[in-house]
C-alpha cells in the first residue's frame, strides 16, 4: 500500500503570516547583532548605534520584505 502526502498544505500552513519561528529568529540575530564588537561592527557598516537601536526594536518589527 502507498501513502501520499500533500505537502502543499503543510508548507502553505509554515509560511503564512510571520509565525513564532521566524519571530524568535529575528530576536536571536538582532542579539547576535548587539553582541558584535566594534571592529565587526566597522566590518559590516554598521554603527554602534545603529546596532543597539535595531537590538531594542519589537520582534514583530520587520521589514516587509522579511514577511510571507
Amino acid at each position: 500500500m502507498t501513502f501520499l502526502t500533500d505537502t502543499r498544505a503543510t508548507s502553505a500552513r509554515q509560511n503564512k503570516g510571520f509565525g513564532l519561528s521566524r519571530a524568535l529568529d529575528v530576536w536571536r540575530q538582532r542579539q547576535h547583532l548587539k553582541a558584535l564588537d566594534d571592529q565587526a561592527l566597522s566590518d559590516i557598516g554598521v554603527s554602534r548605534a545603529q546596532a543597539q537601536r535595531e537590538a531594542t526594536r519589537p520582534i514583530w518589527d520587520v521589514p516587509e520584505t522579511w514577511r510571507c
